[in-house]
């Protein structure tokens, strides 16, 4: 029991320390925020303002108006993402030739800021929606597509050959011996992807939609309420965790080991 109870110390422990830490830096800092007169007009960032502001916001309603078009944007553009990823990975980790012609020109585009291709976006959609989309797609699909690729260069080439002689065909190939080896390398990728894209996100939606935390982020702003938009700065943390959370969980579930 002793030994039980110093092990499950040590998993909750070391967890609740770092965010004591992180919680106490951040009161120290408000404090001290709040007692210089220069900067008593920001002492909304404090914890105690930002917590009772975010209460408000959840009974009022408005943080769902916020959250609901923020996910729904971004799940949009990581279907986008993946849509296009998946199938690209593919190409690129089956074929030397293909993989040789896209190097140059994938890490390149990879390169780029999505948010540089922002104007490009406005004049391409008839809505600011689909611009938002755009961008978080544009962000999103090259760690799909790399992740992807990289767990089919990794796949022993014996079995095609053993796949092949047992009579798989080339959908029998992709669903039996292609999908299940890369699962957790795509998993990996779109976790990391949307990372990415939640990142991308909130300064994408600083474009001309009046829903989204980005819009809250930038309207609390305007209006100088400080507490609002550092309960928004709080509500994009825990969201994001979660979601990463969501995705670990994904890749530990579906995940395929030939070492099992």
């Amino acid at each position: 029991m002793a030994s039980q109870r110093r092990a499950l110390a040590g998993v909750i422990l070391p967890p609740l320390l770092g965010c004591a830490t992180v919680l106490a830096a951040w009161w120290l800092a408000g404090w001290r925020i709040a007692a210089n007169p220069d900067t008593a007009n920001f002492a909304g960032f404090a914890p105690g303002p930002t917590l009772w502001r975010l209460v408000d916001l959840v009974a009022a309603g408005e943080l769902w108006r916020s959250v609901g078009p923020s996910l729904f944007r971004v799940g949009q553009g990581m279907a986008v993402a993946v849509a296009l990823g998946v199938p690209l990975g593919v190409l690129v980790g089956g074929s030397r030739t293909v993989r040789a012609a896209t190097h140059i020109p994938f890490q390149f585009l990879r390169m780029v800021s999505p948010l540089a291709w922002m104007p490009i976006a406005v004049l391409m959609f008839a809505t600011w929606d689909g611009a938002i989309v755009f961008l978080i797609a544009a962000a999103a699909v090259w760690p799909v597509t790399f992740a992807t690729a990289n767990g089919l260069a990794k796949i022993d080439p014996n079995w095609f050959k053993v796949a092949r002689n047992l009579g798989a065909g080339p959908v029998q190939m992709l669903r039996v011996v292609i999908l299940p080896a890369i699962a957790r390398d795509v998993l990996t990728g779109i976790r990391l992807a949307l990372g990415v894209a939640w990142i991308v996100l909130v300064p994408a939606e600083y474009l001309g939609v009046t829903s989204g935390l980005g819009y809250a982020i930038n309207d609390a702003r305007d209006t100088l309420e400080y507490d609002r938009l550092a309960a928004m700065v709080l509500v994009i943390g825990t969201l994001g965790f979660a979601l990463d959370g969501l995705c670990l969980a994904a890749i530990r579930r579906f995940g395929w080991d030939h070492e099992r």
